[in-house]
């Protein structure tokens, strides 16, 4: 597998203050990589270190094949685009004239492609406004816009979502799933909205107290989350003594609804209820949240089951 960046042993100190402690990561190339954790957990100086803002206490990284201590890393760089924080626009310009200053940054000398960035972050017909008559949910997606000039293999986003109403939050995820798909970029991405950030990710690492608890794939989160049916039924007690003999794992809440967790056959439930006369009136099935499972991670000192 193809990594586009790789960290190893990764730390930062200010002072005594130990805010990232031997952060091991592997980015595969075309993946949306969602960095999970609290606030003050590590995720935005990681994000900074990556992006050249901070220099690392020790550790390295690697971007694109090249080391952080290699001289070539400045070039290699150019290849990254990075909305860390709040986006650096200048209200008194247009959208089109901050994506312009931002090609002249890194030496482009052609503007033909500023509309296709413009349509890119849905921005086409705000092109000639001023940046500081835009809502919040604009410009954040004129920061990703400028972040995405020069057309980056990586894109590093510090929670782009954060604060933005329900229409914004659905308008940058699927900005953000199109530029995956279409452009093969990259994006490394945190975000406290988890339930947001498990429609978009391909892949996670949990981070807290500057420790990563955990790294794992959609897929495998998938599997590890925990699938619970919560049952409304006539006679708890007898349907206890129901899941004890089906060798199900549950617990009864104190409204007297019984959590049945893992996967469960209800057409056999059904029927082994009926055997001891209890009736089942509802059956509600659920799957672990991505919050859910970060704060179970969390609790149990980075073990997960």
């Amino acid at each position: 597998m193809e990594y586009v960046l790789e960290t190893e042993s990764l730390c930062k100190r200010y002072g005594k203050t130990r805010v990232l402690q031997d952060i091991c990561l592997k980015i595969p190339k075309g993946s949306i990589y969602g960095l999970v954790g609290k606030n003050g957990a590590g995720k935005t100086t990681l994000m900074r270190i990556i992006t050249g803002l901070q220099a690392p206490t020790s550790g390295t990284y690697t971007l694109s094949g090249v080391k952080n201590t290699d001289r070539k890393i400045t070039t290699v760089r150019r290849r990254m685009g990075a909305l860390v924080e709040t986006p650096g626009l200048y209200k008194n310009l247009s959208a089109y004239d901050n994506i312009k200053l931002q090609y002249i940054n890194l030496g482009l000398t052609s503007y033909d492609t500023i509309p296709d960035l413009l349509k890119l972050v849905n921005l086409e017909d705000a092109g000639k406004k001023h940046a500081g008559k835009f809502s919040l949910g604009m410009r954040q997606r004129l920061g990703v816009a400028i972040a995405m000039c020069g057309n980056p293999d990586i894109l590093v986003l510090d929670e782009p979502i954060n604060g933005l109403d329900p229409q914004g939050i659905i308008e940058m995820r699927e900005m953000l799933l199109n530029i995956n798909k279409e452009r093969s970029t990259t994006i490394l991405i945190s975000s406290h909205i988890l339930d947001e950030l498990s429609r978009l990710a391909t892949d996670y690492a949990f981070i807290d107290n500057g420790r990563i608890l955990q790294t794992l794939s959609a897929e495998d989160l998938l599997r590890k989350t925990t699938k619970a049916a919560r049952l409304t039924v006539s006679d708890t007690k007898a349907m206890c003594r129901v899941l004890d003999t089906m060798g199900l794992r549950y617990e009864v809440s104190s409204d007297g609804t019984i959590e049945v967790f893992g996967d469960i056959n209800i057409t056999r439930t059904v029927h082994e209820a009926d055997k001891e006369n209890v009736e089942i009136f509802k059956v509600l099935e659920n799957d672990e949240t991505l919050e859910a499972y970060f704060m179970n991670l969390v609790g149990n000192g980075g073990e997960q089951s």
